[in-house]
């Protein structure tokens, strides 16, 4: 005989109503959504086009290589030195000038700016005010319309005329060789004195740091660090000095050739046998 029930039964989802949400939170399908991937979650699969996801300036993959350390990394900081100056024999500074003053004034404007634009602007500058004594006495909104296109024209220009008025009072309108005096100058920081010290008097005082810099050593495996004080100090005992200032043109000549920062060209790297982030 059947057992006689005394009532309808209550469904789940009210006899228990927190079981139910949370198996209906476990069953549930994520909904589709067009925002952007939350940097908190585990990176999603790329397609075989897509550029792998960066962290922190290193560039992932889905298979990631050792990265060495200890003497086995300035072993390899040798071995990708080598390799560099092998595959870009003519690596040099291309901000083009005559003189340090030039050198100094192209590099301040190269700020958020390409070399190939700068070099497009200072041949006219420099016609019109060829020394720091000229520079200095420029009226400022002169200088201004003849770097506009260098982008934030009005700071660089504010800069460039203040640094020509330093070198006149402090300097006899030289440039000092020294990175405390470099430094000192207005709109002069480290990487502007490493520019100048390196390729204008062939001081080797620190290694340039920009872009290309910081991306390629942190994709190489040189360094974790991400700001460019850091990434130069960790640099510079990885080569000898004669190399730090040869070392970022050839990072940079790299970087714009091959390790391009959205889609490097790893199957045309010959350091993508030794390289912690080449695709795999």
């Amino acid at each position: 005989m059947a057992r006689k029930e005394s009532g309808a039964r209550q469904p789940l989802s009210q006899a228990r109503p927190s079981a139910a949400r949370s198996r209906g939170a476990q069953t549930r399908a994520p909904a589709k959504t067009n925002a952007p991937h939350s940097p908190l979650l585990p990176p999603r699969r790329p397609t075989p086009d897509a550029p792998l996801p960066e962290r922190s300036g290193v560039l992932h993959n889905r298979k990631r290589r050792g990265t060495p350390k200890g003497a086995a990394l300035k072993a390899h900081a040798a071995h990708v030195y080598a390799w560099l100056a092998g595959a870009y024999p003519n690596a040099h500074c291309e901000l083009e000038h005559e003189t340090p003053l030039q050198l100094l004034v192209a590099t301040i404007l190269s700020a958020q700016c390409t070399d190939k634009r700068v070099n497009m602007v200072t041949p006219a500058l420099f016609a019109k005010y060829p020394t720091a004594q000229a520079l200095a006495a420029a009226p400022l909104a002169d200088v201004e319309a003849l770097v506009k296109t260098t982008g934030f024209f009005r700071n660089k220009a504010k800069n460039i005329v203040a640094m020509a008025q330093a070198l006149v009072a402090d300097h006899g309108g030289g440039v000092p060789r020294t990175m405390d005096e470099l430094t000192r100058l207005p709109g002069v920081g480290r990487k502007t004195a490493n520019v100048v010290l390196g390729n204008a008097f062939g001081e080797n005082e620190g290694i340039v740091v920009d872009t290309h810099v910081a991306r390629l050593s942190a994709r190489l495996g040189l360094t974790t660090e991400t700001d460019a004080v850091k990434i130069e100090q960790a640099l510079m005992p990885l080569v000898p000095r004669e190399e730090w200032t040869m070392l970022s043109h050839l990072f940079i000549a790299h970087g714009r050739t091959i390790c391009d920062a959205r889609k490097p060209k790893c199957g045309a790297c010959g350091l993508s046998d030794v390289c912690p982030s080449a695709r795999l």
